[in-house]
């Protein structure tokens, strides 16, 4: 989807025939599932998240580093919420080809579907089906999808930063490509405050409220499994790259049962 993150080089070397070793080149830390740091995104007109100087955001400075949560992983109670499967049950399946946005009644409808609340401290994952299309959809749709830089994903409003806020949640993770819709919405609450981005929220949840977000994490086997069992909830790790001053990671994240 990311023209500018490309796919890396895996080279395997050896120092004599009974040993290996290997590295990446071009390697993009955000180009698969992955967990986007408080680094990833400034506020347009203010600055990093907690006031943190332009100046300390830098390689090999630590302010606001993914080394943070290496040291201290995120780990709590995670929640699945079946928006794709609440859809498919009302007979309004999502149409991944056509990227379409979501809202925030989306989420309050599919937890009453699984009678489910959120509770402060949360890590939500959002289950809409656009990582399973995605990859097993025609090369061709893929190449459309990437050419388009379309993608499910939330709409740019201010009521889903302030359902994240109410909900008092510490992660915010779905299984799309930008958590947000994409191309942006045409009335985005932000294009004035993001106009960078022509109006994404990402400034609003990470350089704002602080709220990591999780992209492309592929929910199916755990959504799968919570149909199965009928339950919702799980202990969810959560533990980046212990990179120093790292603006994202790869999410390196565990659903335990």
């Amino acid at each position: 989807m990311s023209q500018a993150r490309g796919v890396p080089h895996h080279h395997i070397t050896a120092k004599h025939d009974q040993a290996r070793d290997d590295s990446l080149d071009n390697f993009h830390l955000q180009a698969t599932t992955q967990i986007d740091g408080l680094r990833h995104r400034r506020a347009s007109g203010h600055g990093f998240y907690n006031g943190v100087p332009d100046s300390d955001i830098a390689a090999g400075t630590l302010s606001l580093g993914v080394q943070l949560w290496a040291e201290h992983p995120l780990v709590g109670r995670g929640l699945v919420i079946d928006v794709a499967g609440m859809l498919s049950d009302r007979g309004t399946p999502l149409d991944h080809r056509q990227g379409p946005a979501l809202s925030t009644d989306l989420l309050d409808a599919a937890l009453h579907a699984q009678g489910c609340t959120v509770e402060p401290g949360d890590l939500i994952l959002v289950h809409t089906g656009w990582a399973e299309w995605y990859l097993t959809t025609s090369p061709d749709q893929r190449a459309a999808t990437r050419e388009q830089r379309r993608a499910t994903g939330f709409t740019q409003r201010r009521d889903f930063a302030a359902w994240c806020w109410d909900h008092r949640i510490a992660l915010m993770a779905t299984d799309t490509f930008a958590v947000e819709v994409l191309p942006v919405a045409g009335d985005s609450d932000f294009r004035d405050s993001a106009p960078e981005d022509a109006g994404m929220m990402h400034q609003e949840l990470i350089a704002k409220l602080g709220l990591p977000l999780g992209e492309l994490w592929n929910l199916t086997a755990l959504t799968q499994d919570s149909r199965q069992h009928g339950t919702w909830d799980c202990l969810l790790t959560v533990k980046p790259l212990n990179l120093a001053g790292g603006a994202g990671s790869p999410a390196n994240a565990t659903a335990l049962r």
